[in-house]
């Protein structure tokens, strides 16, 4: 039987759905998990419902799908985040007229990826629908945070992980679990951590040896073979 990657809850504070693990269009066992299930079991109820998030994220259009259907949902959606919402799944969180996120959360933010083979037309194509995929996720984040396009663009370019705190101050969250009343964020500011800007920051510091010119090859080729010999080329 197919594991579905969103279970429901119903009590008397109305609808809890739980989205854990990866986000997927289909699995190979069945249908259960497309979103047009979702669809149908999303909408079987009006009440206000609580999304709770733990999710590496997964496949970006059955993730689109879901935004979408919760964003047009009838009653109140609230989203809280109690592990990570991630990729994918952070697109989804977007979703929430509030998001909650637990103090020892986390929401990280990329560029879009695939897998593609071919010629270079083949190549070009998947570029161009990975561009495209992009501007229409900058647009959920957009319409939530508030910052301007190319602001999100560059976040996304560096591979973005948001604690809780920064989060809320960036605006793709509104609140911290647990805290009670809302609270004003403190002056400290709350992590960023930006994947590519540390490696590289971390490339600019190696030490990096000149080889002057003019240099007689039989050098370079003995450099090559050690580093070879020692790499276990």
């Amino acid at each position: 039987m197919s594991k579905k990657f969103w279970n429901w809850l119903e009590n008397k504070d109305g609808r809890t759905l739980y989205l854990d693990g990866a986000i997927a269009e289909e699995t190979w066992l069945g249908d259960e998990v497309t979103p047009k299930q979702f669809k149908k079991e999303l909408n079987s109820g009006s009440e206000d419902l609580t999304v709770w998030i733990n999710s590496p994220g997964g496949d970006v259009f059955a993730a689109s799908q879901i935004y979408n259907m919760l964003m047009d949902y009838k009653g109140k959606v609230t989203v809280k985040i109690d592990g990570i919402a991630a990729s994918a799944a952070s697109v989804i969180a977007m979703a929430g007229s509030e998001v909650f996120m637990s103090p020892v959360s986390m929401m990280m933010i990329h560029n879009p990826m695939t897998i593609a083979f071919g010629d270079a037309g083949e190549m070009g194509k998947a570029i161009s629908m990975l561009d495209e995929v992009k501007e229409s996720i900058i647009n959920a984040y957009e319409l939530k945070t508030g910052l301007p396009r190319a602001r999100l663009s560059q976040l996304m370019n560096e591979e973005s992980w948001f604690n809780a705190r920064k989060a809320i101050e960036m605006g793709f969250a509104d609140q911290i679990l647990f805290t009670g009343e809302k609270e004003e964020l403190p002056k400290t500011q709350g992590m960023l951590f930006r994947k590519m800007v540390a490696v590289n920051s971390l490339l600019g510091k190696l030490p990096r040896e000149e080889i002057p010119e003019g240099t007689d090859i039989t050098i370079l080729d003995k450099r090559l073979a050690l580093l070879k010999h020692q790499g276990g080329m």
